[in-house]
């Protein structure tokens, strides 16, 4: 009936809403560098032990792969037609995050 074009045909119009996905990801960003570097002050608090340092090293090693994982979603969100977010990316992040959270409290303990 009528002759409206199909969705892939229309031009685009985002809006700000790549710039408020951009921001937001910005802020999650900040929040694990903050996680992670209270888990540095934390893991030195008490004294250096081997808890501690394993607790430490995978903090950073999953406060690196968040930072990977954002730097390239924010990286994509400035094309004119940003890609969806990957399956595989949004996991990574998801479990970063879980993870990271896991070892501040098994830190706090």
């Amino acid at each position: 009936m009528g002759g409206a074009a199909a969705p892939e045909d229309e031009a685009r119009d985002p809006g700000l809403q790549p710039e408020r996905t951009r921001l937001a990801w910005r802020r999650t960003t900040l929040s694990c560098t903050v996680v992670a570097v209270l888990a540095i002050k934390l893991a030195f608090m008490d004294g250096t032990t081997a808890a501690g340092l394993t607790g430490l090293a995978l903090s950073a090693l999953l406060w690196i792969g968040f930072l990977a994982v954002a730097h390239r979603r924010i990286r994509s969100l400035d094309t004119a037609r940003p890609r969806v977010l990957s399956v595989r990316g949004a996991v990574l992040a998801a479990g970063c995050t879980v993870a990271l959270a896991v070892c501040g409290a098994a830190l706090i303990w």
